[in-house]
């Protein structure tokens, strides 16, 4: 995802200007240690329900203050650094904002999201 390019074109919505005063965003990235041992990772190999999230997503954004959700999350096989999900919420303000992303973003990590690491 380019987020420059997703913001901009969320930017050129007639409404955006009265319904939007924050766009918070995640990237999530391959880390280089393994969180329950800290070995050194080569290799991350995810598997994504993209179904699952189209769910998730669409029960958030029925919450107050909402404009918008964009998930991009990957399937595949990932070095260390590479981009793994991206996820971008707009809303009206802060405190609507925030506890919808970090609510979408466990729960699409413990729902839709599967991985297995490949130490070193």
């Amino acid at each position: 995802m380019d987020i420059s390019k997703t913001i901009a074109t969320l930017k050129k919505r007639p409404d955006f200007n009265d319904k939007v005063g924050m766009i918070l965003i995640h990237n999530g990235t391959v880390r280089n240690w393994s969180r329950k041992d800290h070995q050194q990772v080569a290799v991350l190999e995810t598997t994504v329900d993209q179904e699952k999230i189209e769910r998730l997503r669409q029960e958030y954004l029925e919450q107050e203050g909402i404009y918008d959700i964009i998930v991009e999350a990957r399937s595949g096989r990932f070095a260390p650094g590479d981009d793994l999900l991206f996820i971008l919420v707009a809303g009206d303000l802060r405190e609507n904002v925030k506890p919808v992303l970090a609510g979408l973003l466990d729960r699409i990590k413990a729902e839709a999201v599967s991985k297995n690491e490949i130490v070193l």
